[in-house]
């Protein structure tokens, strides 16, 4: 996780890593849609690699990955894991840093959470995914 974190995260700081985090750990508590059977850290980053990264994080099918994690990355990753959560990834399954600046209101049907710098973060359907919000 603190890898992924780092990969995705690391030009956002500590809380754009952390909110990076959220959205893992949202992933495999959320046991619905897309994220079924995704049970642990090590599914999410098997099924991004077994689908070319088309499904996911798209870091993990790059070399800066595969660097082992740092003390700093690894303290952050025992955060998330503990539960700590920040707004606005702490419902989130989602996000993306889009061309530009500007986050749009929804991103493949999927309401804005809120911006942290470049990354935009998309929430989940508590209807369909109510284990996020528990």
């Amino acid at each position: 996780m603190a890898r992924l974190m780092r990969a995705e995260a690391e030009g956002e700081g500590d809380l754009g890593m952390l909110m990076v985090g959220n959205v893992i750990t949202n992933r495999v508590y959320a046991n619905c849609g897309e994220f079924r059977d995704l049970r642990s850290v090590q599914d999410i980053i098997n099924r991004d690699l077994a689908t070319q990264c088309r499904t996911g994080f798209e870091a993990v099918c790059k070399p800066y990955f595969w660097q082992g994690a740092r003390e700093r990355d690894i303290r952050l990753a025992e955060r998330n894991a503990r539960g700590e959560r920040q707004h606005p990834a702490t419902f989130a399954l989602w996000f993306h840093r889009p061309p530009g600046q500007q986050c749009p209101s929804s991103w493949w049907g999927r309401p804005l959470a809120g911006q942290y710098k470049n990354h935009c973060f998309y929430l989940a359907d508590a209807q369909q995914c109510p284990r996020v919000f528990s």
